[in-house]
C-alpha cells in the first residue's frame, strides 16, 4: 500500500481554446513527445468541424464529451460468496477520463 496519496499533477489550459480538456486530448494524440504535431492535428480536424457544420468546433466538441460521458458504472460487490453487480455513481474526474479513452 501506498504511504501518502498521490499528488494530481497540474496540467496547463491549451493556448488557443484555454481548455484543459483541450490539453488532455492532445496529450492523448500525443507520440514520442510530439506536442506541436499534436496540436497541429486537433486544430486541423477543428477548422475542419467549424467548416462543414458552420458552429463552434469547440462547443461541438465539448456536447459530444458530454454525449459520451458515463453518468453510471457497476462494480463488483461479494456478498455471501456471491459477486453482484452494484451500479455507482461516477466521480466527475473519472468522467472525463473514461469519456476520452
Amino acid at each position: 500500500m501506498r504511504k501518502n496519496r498521490a499528488e494530481k499533477r497540474a496540467i496547463i489550459s491549451d493556448p488557443i481554446y484555454n481548455s484543459k480538456l483541450i490539453t488532455k486530448v492532445v496529450n492523448g494524440i500525443m507520440i514520442d513527445g510530439k506536442k506541436g504535431t499534436a496540436q497541429k492535428i486537433l486544430y486541423q480536424a477543428f477548422d475542419k468541424i467549424a467548416e462543414i457544420t458552420g458552429k463552434d468546433a469547440f462547443e461541438i466538441f465539448k456536447q459530444a464529451i458530454e454525449n459520451i460521458t458515463p453518468q453510471i458504472e457497476v462494480k463488483a460487490r461479494r456478498v455471501g460468496g456471491a459477486n453482484y453487480q452494484v451500479p455507482v455513481e461516477v466521480r466527475e474526474e473519472r468522467k472525463q477520463t473514461l469519456a476520452l479513452r
